[in-house]
């Protein structure tokens, strides 16, 4: 595994990391072996010493012994040099030439871009030209070749078909594995198998039955060190392009042909054409934005989003945003898809919410202050990834009385803290040659052409309410009065 950006802070956290775990699970050969890039100037020794602190810093003290480290940290080599010269990539060549001595012909080469977005095209430029990367024409050709590019993936539908333009040069699309890192996680691979293995749910998965789909995924965390890297971005491209537009076509496609990459990603792509567009006329009956002022998170005070580092004192960047897709296809056709990121809320949370009509006749009968909950199933992403499902039953009494309760289905409860982390799961399926988790080209170009028009739309139409949201609250109050106005209220996960 080369890895491109070797000195940086995902290298440290979460590759590193994901790494040392497959190979203490012995799902690594003993001759894997880690080659790192970076610009920092530094021998293999110094390389490894870096990696070693971070390991003991990023996993607890029980996983990170000195018996483990001193079994992986070997594997670990290091070339110095400038991602845009080709007399790195030529470095690059020659080490990798020296470390597959003796190898089996039958093995590959996995690169991973940690790299800023802004190099992705030189460096797949360089890789192609200079043969240390080569295009395969068949998935079946070995020795083989992958490269792995981290989100975003482009900035815009015009950037992300530039770069797909490059990609397509170097590359055949079988070779490259576009990550997100959502897509690894327990509960989001096991929303597939909740649906389709599972007859009892499946069939009431449409229109008929379905009410509405809440999808949220909030931070209590603001934009820390990341201003000016969120000034440009702002939520949607930070959130709804990849996470959240992710999330909704594993929720809403029709039952792939097979498990196989290419049918799951046929089926993810399918989605995303029959989201309907949202026009600039049309913007504030889909949409809500918002950005946080200052607040009160776990007891403390925190700033406001105009006052963060790097931030412009009169910043119209959204920091929240909720937005209405409707999908016009046989299942979906009129059930809304709320879709809800933000920064500074009073919990982080990812989930995803099913809500079922009420039924058409109800014949008990409510006393003064009574509710009838609808059922809900929600999946929960993170944290406490796991499964519930409200539903109604009487409570003990002479009378016929409802209450709600919730029937949880919690993933360490169930099978104890053992799973895989993301990083984990979506390097050894690359490693593996399987795509399923990974997202297409057209997947890519088509959730930018749902997302665009909205950042080019308040791009052009500066707000004149931020900021609109006291960090630690659940978000502006018209993005309440906008979901009540369509018949629907906020979940709070």
């Amino acid at each position: 595994m080369i890895i491109f950006g070797a000195g940086g802070d995902l290298t440290r956290r979460k590759l590193m990391p994901a790494l040392f775990r497959l190979a203490g699970a012995g799902m690594l050969a003993d001759d894997f072996t880690v080659l790192g890039v970076a610009r920092e100037a530094m021998d293999d020794d110094l390389f490894r010493a870096a990696i070693r602190t971070a390991l003991e810093q990023f996993l607890p003290p029980e996983e990170a012994t000195k018996e483990a480290l001193d079994k992986f940290v070997p594997r670990l080599h290091y070339v110095a040099g400038d991602f845009a010269e080709a007399a790195t990539y030529a470095a690059v060549q020659e080490r990798l030439t020296v470390l597959e001595t003796g190898r089996p012909a039958d093995g590959g080469r996995l690169f991973y871009l940690a790299i800023p977005p802004s190099v992705y095209a030189t460096a797949i430029d360089h890789l192609a030209q200079s043969g240390v990367a080569r295009r395969l024409y068949a998935q079946s050709d070995r020795p083989w070749v992958r490269v792995i590019i981290e989100k975003p993936f482009g900035s815009s539908l015009e950037s992300a078909q530039a770069l797909n333009g490059v990609v397509r040069r170097a590359f055949s699309e079988h070779q490259i594995y576009r990550i997100d890192h959502y897509l690894g996680k327990e509960t989001v691979q096991n929303l597939l198998v909740c649906r389709f293995a599972n007859s009892i749910f499946e069939p009431l998965w449409n229109r008929q039955h379905i009410h509405h789909v809440q999808i949220t995924a909030v931070e209590t965390v603001g934009v820390e060190r990341r201003g000016r890297y969120y000034e440009e971005a702002g939520v949607v491209r930070d959130m709804f392009q990849n996470h959240l537009l992710q999330l909704l076509t594993l929720t809403a496609m029709e039952p792939p042909v097979t498990f196989s990459a290419d049918a799951v990603r046929d089926e993810k792509a399918k989605v995303l054409h029959a989201i309907r567009p949202i026009t600039p006329a049309t913007m504030h009956e889909y949409s809500v934005r918002g950005q946080y002022g200052p607040g009160t998170i776990d007891g403390s005070a925190v700033r406001g989003y105009r006052t963060e580092p790097d931030v412009s004192p009169d910043s119209g960047t959204a920091t929240y945003a909720a937005v209405r897709f409707m999908i016009d296809n046989w299942r979906w056709q009129g059930v809304p898809f709320y879709l809800r990121s933000a920064k500074r809320m009073p919990r982080r949370a990812t989930e995803i919410a099913i809500q079922f009509r009420q039924p058409p006749h109800l014949m008990f009968p409510l006393r003064d202050g009574e509710a009838f909950e609808p059922n809900v199933l929600a999946i929960r992403v993170q944290p406490n990834e796991g499964i519930s499902l409200r539903f109604e039953v009487k409570t003990p009494g002479v009378d016929v009385r409802m209450a709600s309760v919730e029937m949880d289905f919690n993933y360490v409860e169930a099978f104890g803290d053992n799973g895989h982390e993301a990083y984990e799961t979506l390097i050894l399926d690359c490693m593996l040659g399987d795509a399923t988790l990974f997202t297409r080209s057209d997947e890519v170009e088509a959730a930018w052409s749902v997302v665009d028009p909205m950042i080019e739309f308040w791009g052009h139409k500066a707000p004149d309410h931020f900021p609109n949201y006291a960090a630690g609250t659940w978000g502006p109050s018209v993005a309440d009065e906008w979901i009540h106005a369509l018949g629907c209220r906020w979940r709070q996960p």
